[in-house]
């Protein structure tokens, strides 16, 4: 059977945006769905992509759900969790530089490896599985060890793993919890696509070479280290090269930047796109996306700024 699906995995919550103007908008949004927002975006509509989470019974639940589908996405077979809801966070900004306050701590997407046996289901026959450092920090230990089972039983099916370390310090109870969780992670990806001020923080990495030289060690055989709208730093095989980054002279909103990069990255190279080609398509998108509200730009803006 060719492998078609994409999975990614994670929490998408409720986005409270436009603060500012004193109007909150909610929207839904989360890193590793706002990748998988752009992925939907920039494949056939017949390749199936599916949101891997837990949901819960509520009526924001239900809307979020049916957001998904009415963007040609579905959950897979996520679980819902009786009397569980989403987390919540809001949006605010500075110029366009964006600070977030959050309440997800008994969010219905913690308990998403709660059914090993569901969640290895959700990601069978996928030829892409994509996770971030956020799917990690909201998950317990044992958790986490279920998620990389499955994800490396996925891997094993064919299925290309791709991650982003996506490092947020205010997740976890202490920089050594963070590498060792990332560490592990890292053994079962194909795919990093890590930010370099993250790696630096975390690993003390003095330079993007250095971030990249280590993901290879940890047996990584691709890696992209973004650093914003500066040049991203591409490693393939005995190959390296800097990608230069597409300026914005005055953006909007940064939120999501970096998570629709990952999903223009990934889709590029679904659709035949080598590494270096791949990384200018996503730098086009990640700049479309800083010129509007919220982290999901409509799927015009970003079909758009890929084929340009």
């Amino acid at each position: 059977m060719a492998l078609k699906g994409i999975a990614s995995i994670g929490e998408c919550m409720l986005e409270l945006s436009g603060g500012a103007e004193k109007n909150w908008r909610m929207g839904f949004a989360g890193d590793t769905f706002n990748t998988l927002w752009a992925v939907r975006a920039l494949t056939s509509p017949d390749r199936p992509c599916d949101y891997v989470s837990a949901f819960g019974d509520d009526p924001f639940s239900k809307d979020q759900i049916a957001f998904f589908q009415a963007a040609g996405i579905g959950i897979a077979n996520s679980p819902k969790i009786a009397g569980a809801r989403p987390g919540l966070y809001a949006i605010t900004l500075t110029g366009a530089e964006r600070s977030f306050t959050y309440w997800r701590s008994d969010a219905a997407a913690r308990q998403l490896a709660s059914d090993p046996a569901e969640l290895a289901k959700s990601l069978e026959n996928r030829a892409f599985v994509y996770f971030s450092g956020i799917t990690l920090a909201i998950l317990a230990p044992a958790a986490r060890v279920t998620l990389l089972n499955a994800i490396d039983q996925a891997r094993k099916g064919g299925g290309l793993i791709a991650f982003d370390p996506n490092y947020r310090p205010r997740l976890w109870p202490e920089p050594a919890a963070a590498r060792a969780a990332i560490d592990e992670a890292l053994r079962v990806a194909h795919i990093a696509l890590p930010t370099f001020l993250d790696e630096r923080d975390l690993y003390g990495d003095a330079d993007q070479a250095e971030t990249a030289a280590r993901l290879q060690l940890a047996g990584v055989s691709e890696i992209i280290v973004k650093n914003g709208d500066l040049p991203a730093f591409v490693a393939f095989g005995e190959s390296s090269e800097m990608v230069e980054g597409v300026t914005v002279e005055t953006p909007v909103d940064t939120t999501g930047a970096g998570d629709s990069f990952n999903g223009a990255y990934l889709a590029a190279r679904l659709t035949g796109s080598q590494p270096v080609e791949a990384a200018r398509r996503a730098h086009k998108v990640a700049a479309a996306v800083v010129q509007v509200r919220g982290a999901l730009a409509p799927f015009e803006n970003v079909k758009a700024a890929f084929e340009n």
